[in-house]
């Protein structure tokens, strides 16, 4: 995936001990999005906003908030995090690259 004409924020956004990193992107008309990539182990995070994340490489297995379900993601699939919840992501093996996008 490629974008042009774009506002990339230097600093990186850093979670857990640096095993989850991430820049932020300002598209031309101001959609936010993230890049970034997950180390291998398992994360918690909360949502203020809908989002969207995209499998750009490797692969994941998520838990949504309220749900007991486990769902494997791969390059090329996505899931959607309804606002004001989160999810559970578990990366084992290589690490896993994605995209954010905000929703709403």
């Amino acid at each position: 995936m490629e974008f042009t004409d774009v506002t990339v924020h230097a600093n990186a956004n850093i979670y857990f001990e640096g095993r989850v990193i991430s820049h932020t992107v300002i598209l031309r008309d101001g959609e936010r999005k993230t890049v970034g990539v997950i180390l291998p182990g398992t994360y918690h995070f909360g949502t203020q906003q809908a989002e969207k994340m995209e499998i750009i490489e490797g692969e994941s297995s998520v838990v949504l908030d309220r749900s007991e379900a486990t769902v494997r993601y791969a390059r090329g699939e996505a899931f959607e995090v309804p606002a004001d919840s989160g999810f559970t992501i578990t990366v084992a093996g290589e690490p896993c690259h994605y995209i954010c996008s905000f929703l709403g």
